[in-house]
């Protein structure tokens, strides 16, 4: 079959690779339909991570028709039309009997090297082994795009735990730092759960004129402070997210946050070490905590919201290709060409 691999630091290629077979019993084999490309795969392609090897296939969100089970999996059926979560939990020990999923020992996330658990081989291929296929595969309900299926399962699950996380209030002043797929979505949901002045701090003006058009103020980094002093009355923002995997903006976050603030980091970190701001956040009574998208236990809220047509997250989506394109696509993506690919691996 055809896939994405990695190739060594910042490099990808298609290449034929071996098709997956079934493994375990509970295992499914998922023929690819759509894939996308995800700004976490360039933290992947770019060796943050261990356990990137040349040949491995990346990319780790998906849908697609099941066309093997193993011979534990019972509530699914080959043919069915699935949407998936970009990482795999087992669904019966006490972390995801709490609905904690990312925290199941048997944890893995697809194409992204063995930092979050085993190395899994990844989704931007013709076909994708899937472990724990009952938990981690759900079908894609009536109503539900491919497209919206494929967000629901890593950007907008993400976007949104961000805001969960931070228990944002009606009329509430939050501010996100990065306007990408995970930023944009984050805004849509704080704007949904009832916030009042949400704003994207974002340095790309292509990214913040979508982040306006679909309900938010925008800023470029060097205005943030003054606008947020205006919105705020000059106390700051009660929530800011930070959604770029970088240090710089989660530093940014704590001149940008209220007395008695909260931060939430839902960026991909890959630095070991950060130095905290210490004696500023015990002063100030600052709370900082770090979220993951859990697909599993938001894909049912949240396609609800995309069928009843609150939440569209699709707007974040400007590439659609064939797989033959995205080489290139990860060299947009890198250059913030483009802020959303999804791709057809049979094209």
């Amino acid at each position: 079959m055809r896939a994405v691999v990695y190739e060594g630091a910042g490099k990808v290629a298609i290449r034929e690779v071996a098709k997956p077979t079934l493994e375990d019993p509970g295992d499914a084999i998922v023929r690819v339909t759509l894939a996308g490309i995800c700004a976490t795969d360039l933290h992947a392609v770019a060796g943050h991570f261990p356990g990137m090897t040349p040949g491995a296939v990346v990319g780790h969100e998906f849908v697609g028709d099941i066309v093997a089970l193993g011979s534990s999996v019972t509530r699914l059926r080959v043919g069915d039309h699935v949407m998936a979560s970009d990482f795999c939990a087992c669904g019966y020990c006490h972390w995801c009997a709490r609905g904690d999923h990312w925290e199941c020992p048997e944890r893995a996330f697809f194409g992204t090297g063995s930092s979050f658990g085993p190395v899994l081989s990844g989704a931007q291929a013709q076909f994708v082994r899937v472990p724990h296929a009952e938990t981690t595969l759900a079908a894609v309900p009536a109503g539900c795009s491919d497209e919206a299926a494929i967000l629901i399962g890593d950007n907008l699950a993400t976007g949104w735990a961000a805001i969960e996380r931070a228990a944002v209030r009606p009329g509430e002043t939050v501010a996100i730092l990065g306007g990408g797929a995970v930023g944009q979505l984050a805004s849509l949901s704080a704007q949904i759960v009832g916030a009042g002045a949400v704003l994207v701090i974002e340095p790309n003006a292509h990214r913040r004129a979508l982040a306006q058009v679909n309900g938010a103020l925008a800023a470029a980094p060097p205005a943030a402070t003054d606008v947020i002093g205006k919105l705020s009355r000059g106390d700051g923002a009660d929530v800011v997210v930070e959604a770029t995997g970088s240090t710089g903006p989660l530093r940014d976050a704590f001149d940008l946050v209220r007395k008695r603030g909260r931060i939430v980091s839902v960026g991909a970190h890959s630095s070991e070490e950060w130095p905290l701001p210490l004696a500023r956040s015990f002063a100030r009574e600052l709370t900082l905590t770090f979220a993951i998208g859990d697909s599993i236990r938001l894909r049912r809220q949240l396609s609800g919201l995309v069928i009843a047509g609150i939440l569209e997250p699709t707007v974040v989506v400007d590439a659609r290709i064939g797989l033959g394109a995205t080489v290139q696509a990860y060299a947009d993506l890198r250059e913030q060409k483009i802020m959303k690919a999804l791709v057809d691996p049979w094209i």
